[in-house]
């Protein structure tokens, strides 16, 4: 399905798929501080419930998939370590996400090649929480072989540099160390920010809005 096709919730919905999956108690806030949230985000954004209530760490267990629970990958332990870049930043605990793409158009670029594009276009990189959000309110956006990278999301090491790995969510093919029993499972994973993948694009959306 073309990014174009994905719809986002009303955002009432999106605040009773919340509450349903039990975000609003991992983030310490009522099922009613939430829904009179959600009357605050535009019918093109996204709810997001930023790191500073709900690390992604926390909200992947929240998080289904055809009816199977999403998975991190063995070699991801690190995840909550992974930090939005500048542009990419939260600007409120809650807020809401314009207009989120899955970056079709970029598959088969990397993330480095990505991003100076992205920001040229007056968007901004999704983070691998937006991305599990976005997910948990529209299962449509992975498909096999049309699946997406959160580089919003990187991790600093101590000297200031970027580490080399980017965030991504596709699905499972059952192999290596996520083991059979997991094919055709979403999962959350990492790519090289310098390699490119032909089934990956780069999600990206419009802006960010606080939410009170």
């Amino acid at each position: 399905m073309p990014t174009a096709l994905l719809s986002l919730p009303a955002p009432a919905e999106q605040a009773e798929r919340l509450v349903a999956a039990g975000a609003h108690e991992r983030a310490g806030l009522s099922a009613t501080e939430l829904r009179a949230l959600a009357a605050g985000v535009p019918d093109d954004g996204l709810l997001v419930l930023a790191p500073s209530l709900l690390p992604a760490g926390a909200l992947v267990e929240l998080v289904s998939w055809r009816d199977r629970p999403v998975f991190v990958v063995v070699d991801l332990t690190d995840l909550d370590a992974f930090a939005p870049l500048e542009d990419a930043a939260p600007p409120a605990d809650v807020y809401a996400l314009s207009a989120p793409e899955r970056g079709d158009g970029f598959r088969n670029c990397t993330p480095d090649e990505s991003l100076p594009r992205i920001r040229a276009a007056g968007r901004t990189p999704l983070t691998v929480t937006e991305g599990l959000t976005w997910l948990l309110q529209c299962p449509d956006l992975l498909e096999r072989n049309a699946c997406t990278m959160t580089v919003g999301s990187r991790l600093r090491r101590a000297d200031g540099s970027l580490d080399a790995r980017t965030p991504a969510l596709w699905i499972s093919n059952g192999t290596g160390r996520d083991g059979p029993e997991r094919r055709g499972t979403a999962k959350v994973g990492w790519c090289w920010a310098g390699n490119r993948h032909t089934w990956l694009g780069i999600a990206s959306a419009a802006g960010r809005t606080p939410v009170t």
